[in-house]
């Protein structure tokens, strides 16, 4: 199960600086940053810690399993951004 970034994102990047694999972007170093709505974690990725929904000022990021009927669109959401937007290259998760 993975944690999912909803609507209510502040595009912040506080999440991303506490994520200990590196699955949520795009990340401020990133082009897409600049230019994006909203932060996505990728599922495949995340490890379930929660340390990105504690980060989150608004609380936008829900363990997948306690969406509500109205955010559970964002799951496939977060997932079809890395659909479009694969990991990059040289890119390791932490370990």
């Amino acid at each position: 199960m993975a944690y999912v970034i909803t609507q209510t994102c502040c595009n912040d990047a506080s999440c991303v600086a506490v994520c200990p694999v590196n699955c949520i972007h795009p990340t401020p170093e990133e082009r897409e940053f600049a230019q994006t709505e909203m932060l996505h974690i990728d599922p495949q990725t995340c490890i379930d810690c929660g340390a990105c929904a504690d980060a989150c000022p608004v609380e936008a990021i829900f363990p997948e399993d306690r969406l509500t009927e109205t955010q559970a669109r964002f799951k496939d959401i977060n997932a079809d951004y890395y659909t479009a937007h694969p990991m990059p290259e040289n890119w390791n998760p932490l370990t």
